[in-house]
């Protein structure tokens, strides 16, 4: 089967016990087949539940899900909100996961765990994300729990991470510090720590990077991260033909994965992005989704 299929189709139980982790058959949603003529979309950033401080448009799952199919999502990769504040990870992650087998294993939604290394017990919420919920990865939140990614718990999680073949997203923003809660003021995730870390894993260790292009906005910085094997999705991106400047500017086109931040930020300002840069057709279909599933044929 071409890799293609396997992340627009759903696996069967039997498919799923038999099939190799690093390949994406595993998991949750199967996704929508797109339609004849149209290039699947994969969304790389998306939560469910409800943003802590105030709604959202689309933050119910049936609503979002609709409106993503009907921006050509064929697939989205789905944490949960409730992991910013809530100590019960295991909780959390139980929920996400009966959200994205909803219908039968039919759901638009991929889900990606929520683990926090400061917590006793971290192993177990991870092991519970691979083997009992069939999670592809994990969505980290370091500043929300209390951690840099320079900390021995992060190395520790990530070399479980990496013996588990999952692929490891942090989010280094999910919100403008300026106008954060007062009482609950995360900084920006610095990612530099991982210009040490990475090279001691080995090659198949796959790191995405979400909402950092607004943080992270030295190409050179961004090179030498993706040449570590570094991904990291447009979501925010800024300024006029942004995605093109990178590029221009030497940033490895294979780097680049196509993420809304849904239901946070509405869907249309990523494909914008992807409208406003005058690419090749050929260039826009590498970020829509065969860079992902380039990444995730690495192991």
């Amino acid at each position: 089967m071409k890799r293609r299929a396997f992340l627009l189709r759903s696996s069967s139980a039997t498919a799923a016990a038999t099939t190799p982790l690093s390949l994406i058959a595993q998991g949750g949603g199967s996704g929508s087949l797109p339609k004849p003529g149209e290039q699947p979309t994969i969304d790389v950033n998306v939560y469910l539940e409800r943003w802590p401080f105030r709604r959202l448009p689309l933050d119910d799952s049936a609503a979002l899900a609709a409106k993503l199919r009907e921006s050509g999502v064929t697939q989205a990769w789905a944490a949960s909100f409730d992991a910013l504040l809530h100590r019960d990870l295991d909780a959390v992650n139980d929920r996400l996961a009966e959200t994205c087998h909803e219908k039968g294993g039919a759901s638009i939604f991929v889900p990606f765990g929520a683990v926090n290394p400061k917590l006793p017990g971290w192993r177990e919420t991870l092991r519970r994300c691979h083997e009992v919920h069939r999670m592809r990865g994990i969505r980290l939140h370091p500043n929300y729990h209390g951690y840099t990614l320079a900390d021995p718990a992060f190395s520790a999680l990530l070399a479980e991470a990496e013996k588990r073949n999952l692929t490891l997203q942090i989010a280094v923003r999910m919100e403008d510090t300026r106008t954060q809660h007062p009482l609950v003021a995360a900084p920006d995730v610095d990612a530099m720590p991982l210009l040490d870390l990475l090279p001691r894993h080995k090659a198949g260790v796959r790191v995405q990077l979400l909402n950092s292009l607004r943080t992270l906005t030295d190409p050179l910085k961004i090179s030498r991260l993706a040449a570590l094997g570094a991904q990291f999705d447009i979501a925010m991106l800024e300024g006029t033909a942004g995605i093109e400047r990178l590029v221009e500017r030497k940033v490895p086109l294979a780097a680049l994965a196509f993420g809304s931040y849904a239901p946070f930020f509405p869907i249309e300002s990523s494909l914008l992005k992807l409208k406003e840069s005058t690419l090749p057709a050929g260039r826009t279909v590498a970020i829509r989704c065969h860079n992902v599933e380039n990444f995730l044929m690495r192991a």
